[in-house]
This record gives C-alpha cells, structure tokens and sequence, in this order.
C-alpha cells in the first residue's frame, strides 16, 4: 500500500461539482420524471379496480428497482455533502428535494404494494417463479404481507408526502443544531480554540485525564444549552411515528424496527436476556481499569481511557497498513478491497472544523462504490471505526451484482459485517502483542466494546423504550429526558458508572434519525452475531471466507432467523446462541484480571 494516502475523500467521479453538481440535477431531474410515469401508471392500475397482469407486475417491479439504486445513490450524495460540511446550504436543499422525491416515490409503493395484495394468491405464486420475479421474490412476498397492516394507499401516499416538512424536516433540524455548537477548550499555551461537535467528540477519549474531564464538562454545557431544541425535536419526531402508528392500528413502537430488522421480538428479548446475565463480568472489568486509573469509579468520560501503550497516536497510514494485514489473514478478496478503498479515495478521515460528528459508511450502489466518513486523530478508537466502516463497504461490495431489492439489508445484519471486521483486527492484533503493556492496552480496547454493545447500546434501549412509553401521554421536557437517560444509564451500566451522561439524548445522532426507528439494538445484535460467525470461521479457517461472502449475500433475501439457520445451523429465538455468543464475547475479562491482578 501506498505511504502516502488521502485523507479527503473523492466525490467529483460520482457527480463532479459537489452541492452546484448539473450531473446531479440532471440525475434528480430523470429520476423525478420516472417517478412521475411509474406513479401515473400504478395510480390507473389501482383506480381501474383490476388485477394486475403477469407483465404489468414485472414491468413495474424493474422500474420500482431502478428508481430505487437512484434514490439511494442520490441520498448517499447528499449526506456526504452535508457531513463534510455542515454549512453548505446548497447541500441542505438537495437533501429537501431528494426526501420530496423519495416521498413522491414512497406514495407511489403504496400503490404497487396494493396491487401486489390484489393479485389472487394462484397467480402470484406462478408469478413469483418467473425470471422477472424470483430473484426478490422474498422481498415482494414481504411487501405484500406488511401492505395488509398498513392505511389504505391514498393515506398512506399522504402520509409520506407531509413527513417531508413535518417527520423528516425535524430529523433535518437536528443537523442545523449540531451545525451550530460550539465547544471552547483553553490548550496549554494558554490560546483559546472553538472546536465542531466532531473535533470536540475526540477528546472525549483523550489518554489525559484532565483534558477528558475538562472535554466532557464542555460537552455538557453545550448540549444543555441545546436542549430545549433538541427536546422539542426529538419529542417531534416520536409524535409523529406514534400517530401513524395508532392510525395503523399498532399498539407496540417495536413492531416497526423489528419488522425493518427482519427479527421477531423472541430473537430481541433472547439477545437481552443473555446481555444482561453476561453484565457482572464486565462489572469486574470496569472496576479493575477503575482502580488501574486511580479512581474509585468510572465516570462515562472514563469508559473508553485509553491504559499503557494505547493512548499513543497512530498515523493514518501506519491504520490503514495494519487494518488490511489482519484482513489479509482471513481473506485476500476482502484486503485488495480495502487498499482500494484507501487508494482511490473511498474515505474522509481529515481533522478539520465544519465536519459532523461521528462515523459512517454510505453506498453509491449505481456506481458501484461506497464512501466512509470520519474524523481520524490517531486514537484507537479511531482504528476501530475505520475497521468497523470498512466492514460496511466489503458487504455492499459482494453484494453490487444482486438486484436493488435483494440489497436492501437492514442495519442489524449490516453491524454484524461492520463488527466481524472489527474482530479481525483486535483479535489479530492481541495475538501479535509482544509486551504485557501492549497486549493490557488491546485487551482493554476489546471489553471496552463490549461495554459499549452490552450496556451503553442496551441504556440506549431502554431510554428510547421508556421515552416512547411516556411519550404517548404527552411532550417531555429537556429535564424529563434527561432524567430518563441517567436512569436508563444507571440501569444499562449495572450501576458500575460514577458520573453519567445526562444530555447523552441531546448529543446522539442516532435518536434523531428518521429512516430507522431504535437505531441502537441492531448494533448489539450484530456484535453478537458477529461473534458467532467468527467462532465459525476460527474453526474452519481459510474456507470460511467464501462462506462468509455467501451468508452476507442473503441478508436482503430472509430473515435473521433463517439468515442463521442457514448458514450457522443454529436458533436466534432461544437462548442457547446468545449466551455462547455473550461467553465468547467476554472470554477476555479473566486475562485481563490475571493480567491486572497486581493493581
């Protein structure tokens, strides 16, 4: 691999001209047309009170597919435009055009999926089978099962159309907040800096512990000062969801994420049950790296403190060069697309203002490419993130040739391709570890995951699970939610933290996004499922690789629990995977106490 590798990302060869781009327009402008033929057509079809015919039924399914690569490819654009620069406010009315064109677009399925209900189950049966039908015939076949719970298609189209201002316009708002915080930190020449959310997030996990305290008071303060705003969008946006939801006739807020996961609720509260009976252990854990700091308790800043050799900066190339040897390891296919995805510029890394907080990776599945963006200042978690995102490219990357409605996978199965990746790495990296110093610093950055998808993810849960609960009563205030957070903090952490993270509602992108209610249970999901695959692959070895490409084809085809069945042989429902996956999960607390157990 290259020594010298870019660190901004290159988004001129998916549409050259960034927010002021004519392909893009150009791109915006076809998609609006087709969209509006493929409305015109469904609405007669529907209108006509006739079954749709064999072709009709393809003729429309090829169109719904090729609409659905462009909104795709057009929203990843945007979202890149608007992280790498939260002021652009070009980029900020593409994104209203591109929602407004997925609801035009979400109106016209409403009607698709009717006429889908409308044909008589002999004929969908023979149409299922058909070339045009059979390569997505689960997804149609799911489609056509959830259109039986919805409003009827007019209301539905309805709905979709005032979201764009109402429902999604409030989850826009979020990013104008964060546009505008605004952290000030005193360095030790006594100058004073204004950081974004993003550059002040870092420090957070800062290996001096004053510079973390000093970070985390700063980010408080400033989410507390935002907290009326960000009370009154959050409260928004599950108002919204729980007035469709009764017009539904849903009585439950899970119903709809566990049916975007593909999960049944049995899997969800399998998974939680095992979590919780695997939480003591960690307990153990964060107590010794209490008393290793020095300290009676970890406070939330303290969770993530880098211990001995982990808190030095590792430059973004050295990264790059160690993330795509462990991948080599398992699998030569999956470490050429990694140096692909550093070389050509796949990645925004770069520490500068104006960048949005956090990490993430978004497909161009038109183009045939992904696009990761983070902030990268050397710190091990920094690596992780770029391992985990890397994970997100490689799955999308096996599975470009599948039709668009085969690729459409949800985030629970998406983490687990995220988090296998991360395994990869620190599991490699923990074996190759010469020094007790080195190898106490990875063991640490290894359970400080597993504090993240056991209790932080699980607090997480439980706060949105309560807020929705409450919610339905009336509006809560900034206190009420903050209230609510440190309980569900205090719950989610055993009770194993000093300080807690009140304003952590305020501060998380994850609650304000629109797409994809409880954006935080499929990451423990995945975590664990992660963790069984690659029980699965330590076994089998080097022939592993190919069947790991095989089951990450078939996440947009089934089920988790067929997902799992099929390809691991085991049951997500009950108990028994969960808790090995959580053993397995934890079979480095007790190194880490023996390695400890002089302090």
């Amino acid at each position: 691999m290259q020594t010298t590798l870019p660190t901004t990302w290159n988004l001129e060869n998916i549409y050259a001209g960034g927010s002021g781009s004519a392909a893009f327009n150009e791109e915006l402008n076809g998609m609006e047309r087709d969209i509006d033929v493929l409305t015109r057509e469904l609405s007669a079809a529907s209108a006509s009170g006739a079954p749709a015919s064999p072709d009709q039924l393809s003729g429309w399914t090829e169109a719904v597919q090729s609409i659905l690569l462009r909104i795709r490819q057009s929203d990843s654009f945007v979202g890149c435009l608007q992280a790498q620069q939260m002021k652009d406010t070009a980029a900020n009315g593409l994104n209203d055009r591109v929602k407004t064109l997925s609801a035009k677009f979400n109106g016209a399925l409403t009607n698709f999926d009717e006429l889908l209900l409308r044909t008589d189950d002999e004929s969908w049966g023979n149409w299922l089978h058909t070339a045009d039908a059979s390569p997505v015939a689960f997804v149609l076949n799911e489609r056509r099962e959830a259109g039986k719970e919805k409003l009827p298609p007019q209301l539905e189209a309805l709905a979709a159309e005032l979201a764009v201002d109402g429902y999604h316009g409030w989850g826009d708002f979020y990013n104008t907040i964060v546009s505008r915080v605004r952290f000030e930190v005193t360095e030790n020449d006594g100058t004073v800096k204004q950081l974004s959310a993003g550059q002040m997030h870092n420090r957070l996990s800062h290996s001096d512990r004053s510079v973390r305290e000093t970070a985390f008071a700063e980010w408080e303060r400033e989410w507390s000062e935002q907290g009326d705003l960000c009370a009154d969008t959050i409260n928004r946006i599950s108002g919204f969801r729980l007035k469709l939801y009764e017009k539904r006739g849903w009585t439950s807020a899970l119903k709809e994420p566990l049916a975007i996961n593909r999960m049944s609720e049995a899997t969800l509260n399998a998974m939680w049950d095992a979590v919780t009976e695997g939480k003591p252990r960690l307990v153990r854990y964060m107590e010794r790296k209490a008393k290793l700091l020095g300290l009676p308790r970890l406070d939330w800043h303290d969770v993530s403190a880098p211990l001995g050799s982990a808190s030095k900066t590792v430059p973004y190339g050295e990264a790059a060069a160690f993330i795509t040897g462990q991948f080599r390891a398992f699998s030569p296919d999956l470490a050429a697309f990694t140096e692909m995805a550093f070389q050509e510029a796949w990645i925004e890394a770069e520490d500068r203002p104006g960048k949005r907080p956090g990490g993430f990776c978004t497909s161009f599945p038109k183009s045939e490419e992904t696009r990761i963006f983070m902030t990268y200042s050397g710190t091990p978690s920094n690596i992780s993130t770029l391992a985990h995102e890397l994970g997100h490219a490689y799955h999308q990357h096996v599975m470009n040739d599948l039709p668009p409605l085969a690729q459409e996978y949800a985030s629970n199965v998406a983490e687990t391709a995220s988090t296998f990746a991360e395994m990869l790495v620190s599991d490699s990296a923990l074996k190759a570890a010469v020094s007790p110093e080195e190898k106490l610093a990875l063991l640490d950055d290894k359970l400080n995951n597993a504090v993240s998808y056991f209790m932080d993810i699980h607090s997480r849960f439980l706060f949105e699970k309560k807020f929705y609960e409450q919610r339905k009563q009336g509006m809560l205030t900034k206190e009420d939610l903050s209230k609510l957070m440190e309980e569900a903090q205090q719950e989610g952490f055993s009770g194993a933290l000093g300080k807690l993270h009140p304003h952590f509602w305020a501060s998380k992108l994850h609650f304000y996004l629109t797409d994809v209610p409880f954006y935080n249970f499929p990451y423990t999901f995945g975590y664990l499922f992660s963790c069984g695959i690659y029980a699965q692959a330590k076994k089998e070895g080097e022939s592993f690789a190919d069947r790991y490409v095989a089951l990450l084809r078939d996440t947009g085809l089934m089920t988790v629990e067929d997902l799992a069945q099929k390809h691991l042989g085991v049951r997500l429902d009950e108990p028994d995977f969960w808790r090995e996956a959580v053993k397995l999960a934890l079979v480095d607390v007790e190194e880490f106490l023996a390695l400890t157990e002089e302090a």
